[in-house]
């Protein structure tokens, strides 16, 4: 592999975490078994949940591990609906699938809010709702994702928390591309429940968290055996927990947002270079400082990536958690980008491991996916 830039679908593993997922695997037991072995992993388990308590700015009792963030997520839709009777569920247009499909399942009435042309959600249209639904009633849970995985745009999470937070309503934050990115402070703020995930920072892959008020201690989705003080049946998996922990304790030692940042714009800078046409997505909004969502029309999304590949350059078009499709993003779709341009459009995004010299060899890379494309254009 020249070049890994695709963080935002998955982060290279942290050496510490594959230490401790190793020790962790060198232990035999069940963590809710009361004897010596049972006991040690609990205080795996325990010990990762201060490292996530800490990473998040949660207290360690409000955080309740799952099988992913989708889970989290799914987890404080579905149960939340029935937890608090909710009469309606919100989402944004341009949320993650997992809550976009938690929605359609969650068994209320769900009402989507559009975003502007740079994927920020339409403030108006939400406080409206939530006054009308505020009047008659009702009560909703509201859905939003602070950072959008494929174009980076960071919502205004305090003017959701004002809008929502402090109110009979409930707000459930997708805080996955935040985490490590953001400060969460979840214990203080007025959101309700908040979903992460390991993997997002080098941390395994299957293991996820959902942060929870004390209010939302009966949110549940898998009943059990009482495993995560009730919230969460399942044996624990203490490996993956123990990796989650980790990542949380490294991550902030190897990643620097300025630097993540400053790779960005250098990017940005090169890429308009040498595809003065290039369409920088959301470029008229608060963005993440690891994210480029771009299109140059006329190439592809499928045929850059087949070429990128090639050249060992891993970058995405967008979500990866569409089963291995390429194609039209939903998030560009709502942000009003016309078909033929949003089929064109290349995510990179950047993380602990990217350096200048990934830069280089994308580069490298893509100037022949230019080249190609100019002869081909010049042919016809």
């Amino acid at each position: 592999m020249s070049a890994y830039l695709d963080h935002n679908a998955s982060a290279p593993m942290l050496p510490r975490v594959r230490a401790a997922m190793l020790a962790a695997l060198e232990m035999v037991g069940n963590p809710s078994s009361v004897h010596g072995p049972g006991r040690a992993l609990r205080a795996v388990i325990d010990d990762a949940r201060d490292a996530v308590a800490r990473a998040t700015g949660a207290e360690t009792k409000q955080v309740v591990f799952t099988g992913s963030a989708t889970e989290a997520i799914t987890q404080a839709i579905v149960g939340g609906v029935k937890a608090f009777q909710i009469d309606r569920v919100v989402v944004c247009a341009t949320d993650h699938a997992a809550a976009l499909k938690a929605a359609e399942v969650c068994g209320v009435s769900v009402r989507t809010i559009g975003v502007d042309e740079n994927g920020v959600i339409d403030f108006d249209a939400l406080a409206l709702l939530a006054d009308t639904a505020g009047a008659a009633g009702e009560k909703l849970l509201v859905a939003v994702s602070w950072i959008n995985n494929e174009t980076g745009v960071v919502q205004p999470r305090a003017k959701l928390e004002s809008l929502i937070g402090p109110s009979p309503h409930i707000l459930v934050i997708d805080a996955v591309q935040a985490l490590g990115k953001r400060d969460l402070d979840f214990a203080s703020s007025a959101t309700d429940m908040m979903a992460v995930s390991a993997h997002k920072i080098g941390g395994p892959a299957g293991i996820g968290a959902l942060l929870v008020k004390g209010h939302a201690d009966n949110v549940r989705l898998i009943p059990g055996g009482g495993q995560e003080q009730g919230r969460r049946g399942g044996t624990e998996s203490a490996v993956l927990i123990a990796g989650f922990g980790a990542a949380c304790a490294e991550f902030a030692t190897v990643f620097d947002n300025a630097r993540a940042a400053e790779l960005v714009g250098d990017f940005e800078s090169r890429l308009t270079r040498v595809a003065p046409d290039v369409v920088i997505f959301s470029y008229g909004a608060e963005r993440v400082g690891t994210t480029i969502n771009f299109a140059v029309p006329g190439i592809k999304n499928t045929v850059a990536m087949m070429s990128l590949d090639l050249a060992g350059i891993a970058i995405s078009s967008g979500s990866a958690c569409s089963s291995g499709k390429v194609g039209r993003s939903h998030v560009l779709s709502a942000m009003g980008v016309a078909s033929e341009l949003s089929e064109c459009g290349l995510r990179v995004s950047f993380g602990w491991s990217s350096t200048a010299e990934d830069i280089d060899a994308f580069f490298r890379a893509f100037e022949t996916v230019l080249s190609r494309h100019r002869r081909n254009g010049a042919a016809a």
